[in-house]
C-alpha cells in the first residue's frame, strides 16, 4: 500500500494570540506524484495548512496542535525543521524573504552547505538547477537586483537543490505581471511533469493556475474543507462563488449567454471547453450586445509633456513620455516590471525630477511646487499600507495630514469624520489600526489622502493579494470615490481589474507610452500584449478558438459584467 506524501488527521490548531482555532478538524490526504491547488478566500486557513505541511507549525509558529499531520509517513511533530525542508521545499509568496546570501548562486546553495555536501558536488548541483530553471547566467548577481519572475526561480532552485518529494507554493503568483505569472504557472507544471514531485499549490487566482492541469482542487473557507474534488465537478457548481471565489471569466462569459455549465464539458480547460451550440449562443450574445457609448473626456487634469528620466548610473526610463489624465477617468497604468510605472508615479508626485520634459496640473506646471504642495492635490497610495500608517488610531491616522498643515481641531474633527463615513470606517473611528484586516488598513490610507480633498489619486496594486471577495469590496468602494469627481490612477498587473474597472488603459514601454486605448482594445492586441508582458484573458482566447471578434466579444462580456455589477 503506497504511503501518503501528505497526510492530516482530524486537525485543529489555534495560534498562542488567537482566541479561537485557525484550523478545524480538517482532514486531507495526498497521494505521491499528485497536483493539489488549495483555495479559499483571506483567513480561510490556506496558509495555516501549508505551515502544517512544511512544518513551520509547531516549530515555527507555537500553538495549540492536536490531530495528526505525516510527511512521507513521519509525523511533523516528531521531526526537527531542519530535517523537514529537505522533505518539502516551500516557495513563499515573497522571494526577498527566502534570500539569505550575497549572490543567486550562494543562495541556492545554502542548503547543501548546511549539510556539509562536498564542493564539487554542491558546484554540479547548483549548475544542474540552474540550468534546468534557465537562471545560469544569474548566478553571480544579486538576488535583489533581479526581476520578480528571476527571484522566484532562484527561490525555487534554492528548494528544488534539496530534490525533495514534495514542492510546496504560497501564493507563486502575487508579485508578478501577467506574463511572467503564466510562465511561472507552466514552470511548475513542468516541474512536476519531469520530476513527478507531489505539488501543493495555494492561490486564489483560480484561472490563472488552472492554465495547466491539476488533479484536485481543496476548497477551504472558515477554517474548514468544503469541498475536496476534480475541478471540473467543483466548477459545475456554485460553492466557489458563494464563498467569494471568482469563477474563471470565460464561464461567466458562457452563463452571460445562456449557456448551462451543468450541460458543459471540461469546464477547468479554455482549449477544450465545450457546450450545446456554444459558438452560436456566444456569437448571437455578441451581435444583440447593447452598444455603450464612451462619455466624452473632460477638461485635461494631467499632462505630462515629452518627459526624460534616467537613474544616477542607470539605464534610460523614459526618452519621450506624453499622456494625458482628463477629470473624472479611472485610468490602469499597465506594463511589464521595471518598465517605469513607479517612477513615473514618484515623478508626478514630486520625489525624483525629470531631466527634460514638463508635468502640469490643471494647467500649472509643477516644476516649482514642492512635495508638500503636490501632496495637497496629488494623493498616492502606497500598495502595502503598512509602509504608510505611522500612528495607533484610526482617527489619528487620518487626522495626521490635516493636523500637519496647520487645520484647528474642529475643521479636523469635521473633515476625518466625513472621510471616514465615505470609506466605511466611522464605526471603527476609535479603533487601533492592528486591529484591521488588510483590506481596513488599506482604506485608512485612503482615507488619509481623501480627508486632503486631492484632485488626483495614484494608487499602486489596490488589489494585490486579496481574494474575490474583497477585491471586488475595494473597487466597488474606488468607483464610488471616482463617481463623485476623484481622478484615479491605478497601477496594476490585475488584467480582470483592468478590463473591467478602469475606462483607458495607458501601456508604458519602449521609454515612453505603448498604446493608449479602451482595456479591450489593449487586451485584443498581440504584439502589445507580447512587448508589454501582459496576458492574453480567456475572453480573447475563446473567441480566437471559435472564430468570433475578439474585440466585440471582449468589449461585450465586460459591458454586460459591469451592468450585472451595477
Amino acid at each position: 500500500m503506497t504511503v501518503p506524501a501528505i497526510q492530516l488527521e482530524h486537525v485543529t490548531f489555534q495560534y498562542d494570540s488567537q482566541a479561537e482555532p485557525t484550523l478545524h478538524d480538517v482532514n486531507l490526504t495526498i497521494q505521491p506524484g499528485e497536483r493539489v491547488l488549495i483555495v479559499g478566500p483571506s483567513g480561510s486557513g490556506k496558509s495555516t495548512l501549508g505551515n502544517l505541511i512544511n512544518g513551520l507549525i509547531p516549530h515555527a509558529f507555537p500553538g495549540k496542535l492536536s490531530g495528526t499531520v505525516k510527511v512521507n509517513g513521519a509525523v511533523v511533530q516528531d521531526q526537527s525543521l531542519a530535517a523537514l525542508s529537505v522533505n518539502v521545499g516551500t516557495v513563499l509568496q515573497d522571494p526577498d524573504a527566502q534570500f539569505v546570501a550575497l549572490t543567486a548562486g550562494e543562495d541556492i546553495a545554502f542548503a547543501l552547505e548546511n549539510s556539509a555536501v562536498a564542493p564539487s558536488e554542491m558546484h554540479n548541483r547548483v549548475k544542474k538547477w540552474a540550468d534546468r530553471l534557465k537562471i545560469g547566467d544569474l548566478l553571480a548577481q544579486a538576488p535583489q537586483s533581479l526581476s520578480g519572475g528571476q527571484k522566484q526561480r532562484v527561490a525555487m532552485a534554492g528548494v528544488l537543490i534539496d530534490e525533495g518529494d514534495v514542492l510546496l507554493f504560497d501564493e507563486p503568483l502575487a508579485s508578478l505581471d501577467p506574463a511572467t505569472g503564466e510562465a511561472s504557472v507552466a514552470l511548475i507544471d513542468e516541474l512536476h511533469q519531469a520530476y513527478h514531485v507531489t505539488e501543493v499549490i495555494i492561490e486564489h487566482r483560480l484561472e490563472d493556475v488552472l492554465r495547466r492541469p491539476v488533479d484536485r482542487l481543496v476548497v477551504m473557507a472558515d477554517g474548514r474543507i468544503l469541498a475536496d474534488d476534480t475541478p471540473e465537478n467543483l466548477l459545475r457548481g456554485q460553492l466557489l462563488q458563494k464563498i467569494g471565489l471568482r469563477e474563471p471569466l470565460y464561464l461567466e462569459a458562457a452563463e452571460f449567454a445562456g449557456i448551462d455549465l451543468k450541460q458543459a464539458s471540461h469546464l477547468a480547460d479554455l482549449e477544450t471547453f465545450d457546450a450545446p451550440e456554444l459558438g452560436a449562443k456566444l456569437a448571437t450574445f455578441t451581435e444583440d450586445a447593447p452598444t455603450v457609448v464612451a462619455e466624452k473626456p473632460q477638461a485635461p487634469l494631467l499632462t505630462v509633456d515629452a518627459l526624460q528620466f534616467a537613474y544616477p548610473k542607470g539605464r534610460q526610463i523614459f526618452t519621450d513620455l506624453n499622456l494625458t489624465l482628463h477629470h473624472g477617468e479611472m485610468v490602469a497604468l499597465v506594463g511589464r516590471n521595471g518598465v517605469g510605472k513607479s517612477t513615473l508615479s514618484h515623478l508626478i508626485a514630486g520625489f525624483l525630477t525629470p531631466s527634460a520634459g514638463k508635468i502640469t496640473l490643471d494647467g500649472e506646471d509643477l516644476a516649482d511646487w514642492s512635495v508638500k504642495e503636490r501632496a495637497d492635490k496629488i494623493g498616492y497610495i502606497l500598495q502595502d499600507p503598512n509602509q504608510m500608517i505611522s500612528k495607533h488610531l484610526i482617527f489619528d491616522e487620518v487626522a495626521l495630514g490635516p493636523r500637519l498643515r496647520g487645520w484647528d481641531e474642529a475643521r479636523v474633527k469635521d473633515a476625518v469624520l466625513a472621510a471616514l463615513k465615505v470609506c466605511g470606517l466611522y464605526p471603527f473611528r476609535s479603533w487601533p489600526i492592528n486591529a484591521l484586516s488588510y483590506g481596513q488598513k488599506k482604506r485608512v490610507t485612503i482615507a488619509a489622502i481623501l480627508v486632503l480633498e486631492p484632485a488626483l489619486m495614484i494608487l499602486d496594486e489596490p488589489t494585490a493579494g486579496q481574494d474575490w471577495r474583497h477585491f471586488t469590496d475595494m473597487m466597488r468602494f474606488l468607483t464610488k470615490l471616482n463617481a463623485q469627481g476623484i481622478t484615479m490612477m491605478m497601477i496594476t498587473h490585475d488584467m480582470h481589474l483592468m478590463l473591467e474597472y478602469a475606462q483607458r488603459a495607458i501601456v508604458l514601454g519602449d521609454g515612453g507610452v505603448l498604446m493608449d486605448a479602451t482595456p479591450a482594445t489593449v487586451l485584443t492586441n498581440p504584439a502589445v500584449i507580447e512587448h508589454a508582458s501582459l496576458a492574453q484573458p480567456s475572453l480573447y482566447r475563446l473567441a480566437k478558438r471559435l472564430d468570433l471578434d475578439p474585440l466585440a466579444f471582449t468589449q461585450a462580456v465586460i459591458d454586460q459584467e459591469r451592468r450585472v455589477r451595477q
